[in-house]
């Protein structure tokens, strides 16, 4: 299966919070030491990206109990438009990132989470031809194509009409921001996954009893 985001990039949405913390404004500055003297002021130690990914952690983590809810987690999770992640997509990054089950986040879960949104984030961009900031009808064809998946125009419109979120706006578009299409590759990929259980030959269709099919979506919500 050609579901493969194995990618490196910079995190997505991070401009807000990786800031190097800013040097001393004077690198010698005046200070009483007797008469006039000087005392020079080492410039402040760069946060490497563990320093700054906790400290987003705990930025949004209102409550301080160390671990963050489904809400809080939407708050640590922005598109490159500022808006937050859709909540169906948080959801998502919670199922599979919470670990232990507990129905939070630990920091260490989060640090795992953020990776992968980093490595989506490089795979968006590749294909974010236009560089728009969505993925509209022939960039995701071509996306899905390239992880495998042979899917028909018909169904790709579908696609987008159910993950554009500005569809029903004046200003929808036909497109899909970043956490939609995350959202839209893990399902398909899950949804194929699923399939391919009942489907052992490979022929690509498959006879499903009524309950099998209740299981299948269930157990891919």
């Amino acid at each position: 299966m050609a579901y493969n985001p194995n990618y490196q990039q910079q995190p997505y949405g991070q401009q807000g919070y990786q800031q190097q913390q800013q040097q001393q404004q004077q690198h010698g500055q005046q200070a009483q030491a007797g008469y006039g003297g000087y005392q020079a002021q080492p410039p402040a130690p760069a946060q490497t990206p563990e320093v700054s990914l906790r400290y987003w952690f705990d930025a949004v983590d209102s409550d301080r109990s160390g671990q963050l809810s489904t809400e809080e987690l939407q708050r640590a999770l922005i598109n490159g438009d500022w808006s937050p992640f859709n909540i169906e997509t948080v959801r998502l990054m919670m199922n599979m990132f919470d670990t232990d089950n507990s129905g939070l986040i630990t920091f260490p879960e989060f640090a795992g989470l953020w990776k992968y949104i980093e490595d989506w984030r490089t795979c968006f961009q590749a294909y974010d031809q236009d560089k728009s900031g969505y993925i509209d009808f022939n960039e995701l064809k071509t996306a899905m194509r390239s992880f495998g998946y042979n899917l028909s125009d018909r169904f790709l419109q579908l696609i987008i009409k159910k993950y554009d979120k500005r569809g029903k706006n004046p200003e929808g578009r036909g497109d899909v921001s970043f956490d939609n299409f995350v959202q839209i590759a893990v399902t398909v990929k899950s949804l194929t996954d699923a399939f391919k259980r009942i489907d052992r030959e490979g022929k690509g269709y498959a006879t499903i009893a009524y309950e099998q099919f209740l299981e299948l979506v269930v157990s891919n919500r």
